[in-house]
């Protein structure tokens, strides 16, 4: 089986094609000729995941699956949520929103927080969302050099280690991105 994953985040790629069963192919949207940049325009998660998913299978027609993810940080009433891309502002790197996001904790006593990633899959005229959350709390500062984003502060519920001390594999089994992505791989198994 093969889909198209649209994004062009090529660390989101690595860690989807590491949960994928041998069965299952992505194209990635350079594979389909798609160079443009799909802005998340949405104010919901769940919005960017469909918008994204929808403009693929308009455009290119191809089935296809798009996520969308939001660190929620209960200290900053939700923030940085659907914006976490964007925290620091446009055009920034992953270190301005980490950085960004640490300055904000400094002084907060609830570290408490959680990712959480919507899985918009269109397939033969349909549209399914899958939800994935991993709970867990914001670090006072970075640990680790794997992953990316906002990996290196943030510790999952029950573990030791950030998600960017964590293998890629290790990561992949809890991750909100990897639950979202194993309920996405369960569904597809049963429609064959």
């Amino acid at each position: 089986m093969e889909l198209v994953f649209a994004t062009n985040n090529k660390n989101k790629v690595k860690e989807i094609k590491a949960l994928l069963p041998s069965s299952m192919k992505i194209l990635t949207l350079s594979e389909i000729g798609c160079t443009e940049e799909i802005e998340e325009t949405e104010e919901t998660i769940e919005g960017n995941a469909k918008l994204k998913a929808n403009y693929i299978t308009k455009k290119y027609g191809y089935d296809c699956f798009a996520d969308d993810t939001g660190l929620e940080v209960d200290a900053l009433n939700g923030a940085p949520g659907v914006y976490s891309a964007r925290y620091a502002g446009e055009n920034v790197t992953y270190e301005d929103n980490v950085q960004k996001i640490l300055h904000e904790m400094k002084e907060k006593s609830n570290r408490k927080s959680q990712f959480r990633t919507v899985v918009a899959l269109n397939f033969k005229g349909e549209q399914y969302l899958f939800e994935g959350v991993c709970k867990g709390g914001i670090t006072s500062e970075k640990h680790g050099n794997d992953g990316f984003g906002y990996d290196p502060i943030f510790r999952p519920l029950g573990f030791k280690q950030t998600f960017a001390e964590m293998s890629l594999a290790e990561k992949g089994k809890i991750s909100h991105r990897g639950l979202a992505v194993q309920k996405l791989i369960n569904f597809l198994k049963q429609l064959r």
